[in-house]
């Protein structure tokens, strides 16, 4: 693998002005093309100084072996062309990202769960959008944690920048649970938190076609760029950031899949673009097989094993539509974001001067869904030769088991005994007191009776006192074993 240095993208979103510039001083530097990573970031082979990069805005430089900032993801790239909470609009996330600095000591993702193209979980903030407008879950996994543990409210839009910033704060104090970083949080800010009155539903969607020109609505057409080997060319991009001018495109999004995409292009544009594409040579029209992969960044070894295994894909016409994968270098504390895992083990120790074929282990996630966040083990310490085959025996039990989950869940609900149970809402905005729940802005542990609740609790959001509450009767399944 070749030593990188990093260009910190805020939310993985830059515009054509910022785009240009870099390029001009990836000229400067003596390239001739730059890679994207998989946090959304920038990367320059070899060492590159901070000077270089000081006129351009809203962009950090982390130097070749330095570590200590981290990038912000964001699904930005996908508000307007794959599905989407109604409320969570591309202005928004702009709005949401401009409070952030561009140097966080923590990895942070800002995400709508009804999109599959960006990870959820992979940061160590994990901002997801809630059903209620401006607020949002908050899922941590601080470095050393094992696991990954819900914040016990919703946060507010304009206050997750002060709680980013009070969070890595308390590092020193090395927090080792979620209550404990509540608790020091709400002793160090004033926060407009919401109780959380449901938990949060990921729905599960194939991986999407991100890559051609595809239309938006009635007049406008999106445009997604993938090269193979993730080494894109200065002379194109510096001509397409001028197109993009010209067109009036404000914004370039890069994916966490080596990426971009380019949207809002008008239709009166979209044969300048075409004629722009075939000028340069561009392919856009990579088969799915070749899409859905996450490798290291340029490790040439990780980039010819895929080869190897999307050849064999085709050859035997295998179909991995909605499926993800990624090559990794075996790690205990590895996080994915993929559905299956090839994961390449560690040489053993003392056979250094000893030529030995490379083993791989095989993963997959639960239900091949990446967000469930548990991955199980299909094989261990295979020979390269073998993997085809495994993977295609995945490929054929993703498929068998599609769909099945949700056909299990109907089955029970038809046999459910449905009960009632009450909730209590404030009658001004609507907040909901679920016993369940609890409320843990006001300290209120779960499956405390709003009866027994003080005459001085009021809603945590708009401070409507209790007696203003009203009683509301819903439905619920009870499984029968």
């Amino acid at each position: 693998m070749q030593e990188l240095s990093r260009l910190i993208i805020k939310g993985g979103v830059l515009s054509p002005g910022e785009l240009k510039s870099i390029c001009l001083t990836a000229e400067s530097l003596g390239l001739d093309s730059v890679l994207f990573g998989s946090r959304q970031d920038i990367l320059f082979p070899g060492q590159v100084k901070t000077e270089a990069l000081q006129a351009i805005e809203n962009v950090q430089l982390i130097p070749l072996h330095q570590g200590g900032s981290e990038n912000i993801v964001s699904s930005y790239v996908s508000a307007g062309i794959f599905s989407s909470t109604s409320w969570l609009t591309g202005e928004k996330y702009l709005y949401v990202l401009e409070q952030f600095g561009v140097d966080t000591r923590l990895k942070i993702n800002i995400t709508d769960p009804k999109q599959r193209l960006v990870p959820l979980f992979t940061g160590n903030l994990n901002f997801i959008a809630s059903e209620h407008e401006d607020y949002w879950y908050l899922y941590v996994r601080l470095p050393d944690w094992e696991q990954t543990e819900m914040y016990p409210a919703l946060i507010y839009s304009w206050d997750m920048a002060k709680i980013q910033l009070t969070i890595e704060g308390l590092l020193l104090e090395e927090p080792d649970a979620v209550d404990m970083i509540f608790d020091l949080v709400n002793d160090t800010i004033d926060a407009n938190n919401r109780t959380i009155d449901k938990p949060l539903q990921v729905p599960f969607y194939p991986f999407p076609y991100y890559e051609g020109m595809n239309r938006i609505g009635n007049d406008k057409y999106w445009l997604g760029l993938y090269w193979r080997n993730n080494r894109y060319d200065l002379k194109f991009l510096k001509a397409m950031c001028d197109l993009c001018s010209d067109c009036k495109i404000g914004k370039i999004s890069i994916t966490p899949w080596k990426s971009f995409i380019i949207k809002d292009i008008p239709g009166e544009s979209k044969l300048i673009w075409e004629k722009f594409l075939g000028k340069y040579g561009i392919n856009v029209r990579h088969s799915m097989l070749e899409l859905n992969w996450h490798l290291p960044v340029a490790d040439d070894e990780a980039l010819k094993l895929k080869k190897y295994l999307v050849a064999n894909f085709d050859q035997n016409d295998i179909s991995t539509y909605g499926l993800t994968f990624a090559i990794t270098a075996y790690s205990k504390k590895a996080y994915y974001f993929t559905s299956v895992v090839i994961e390449k083990n560690e040489r053993p120790e003392g056979l250094s001067d000893f030529k030995i074929r490379d083993t791989y282990n095989l993963l997959y996630a639960k239900n091949f869904d990446p967000n469930t966040r548990d991955y199980i083990t299909h094989v261990q310490n295979i020979d390269q030769v073998e993997l085809p085959g495994l993977l295609m025996e995945l490929s054929q039990l993703y498929f068998e088991q599609l769909g099945n989950e949700n056909d299990s869940v109907s089955e029970i609900k038809r046999e459910d005994e449905v009960v009632d149970y009450e909730v209590y809402q404030c009658p001004e905005c609507l907040t909901v007191y679920n016993e369940a729940y609890g409320d843990a802005t006001q300290n209120i542990e779960p499956f405390v009776p709003f009866d027994a609740l003080p005459e001085t609790y009021c809603c945590s959001l708009c401070e409507a006192p209790k007696y203003s509450f009203v009683k509301k009767i819903f439905k619920k399944h009870i499984t029968q074993d």
